[in-house]
């Protein structure tokens, strides 16, 4: 498992992580920043658990992110 975190609220809306993970990030229509589909807020920062499966292209969106707002942990 992996842990996604978002720090949204420094987002600039640059896309690059919808680019490198559509079925994980989206842009908000109503301010322009990064969604991250199905995180939980806490704290104005979100955070989501997710698979393996995922990590190749969420770290892809993490790397590419000119804020550096995005954060992976390989969970055990």
């Amino acid at each position: 498992m992996i842990r996604i975190i978002h720090f949204r609220e420094k987002c600039v809306g640059c896309n690059a992580c919808v680019e490198a993970a559509p079925f994980r990030w989206r842009i908000s229509r109503k301010d322009g920043k990064s969604i991250l589909i199905g995180g939980k807020e806490r704290k104005n920062v979100f955070s989501l658990l997710t698979g393996e499966d995922e990590f190749l292209a969420n770290i892809s969106a993490s790397e590419n992110c000119p804020v550096k707002i995005i954060k992976l942990e390989k969970l055990n």
